[in-house]
């Protein structure tokens, strides 16, 4: 069950403004490899843009404060952002996060095909993302 940074998300409310903040004043490239497809009818339908330092990529989101309800989860990523990883063993990480008794939501495939998703809650209430790319 190996963790690695894969992104860190933003939650906007103007993904034009924070996509041109990131690239003009940062230098950030415009993301087109390994981009999530959106799954729009499931329960987050807003807009994303995707840029990259070269090696981890930065997701701006609209922010969407029903996501959560519109998913039936109680973590609602995109409310206020999160950091997330990738793993390999999402089922392994899983079962390790039920023996330190950590409570997730599952969101599967609800928000970006072939991906299943985890989030929970740090000690501090930042949102953290677990996700494994199905095959």
């Amino acid at each position: 069950m190996k963790l690695t940074l894969h992104h860190v998300n933003f939650s906007t409310e103007n993904v034009g403004r924070m996509d041109a903040f990131y690239r003009d004043v940062l230098g950030l490239d415009r993301e087109t490899r390994g981009l999530p497809q959106l799954e729009k009818g499931k329960g987050y339908s807003g807009d994303v843009a995707f840029v990259t330092d070269g090696r981890t990529q930065l997701h701006l989101a609209q922010k969407d404060m029903l996501a959560g309800f519109n998913t039936g989860q109680i973590v609602n990523p995109l409310e206020r952002g999160h950091i997330a990883y990738r793993t390999d063993d999402l089922a392994t990480f899983k079962a390790h996060l039920e023996a330190q008794g950590i409570p997730y939501s599952d969101w599967d495939n609800a928000a970006v095909k072939g991906w299943k998703q985890i989030f929970f809650y740090d000690p501090d209430g930042n949102v953290i993302e677990v996700h494994e790319v199905d095959e």
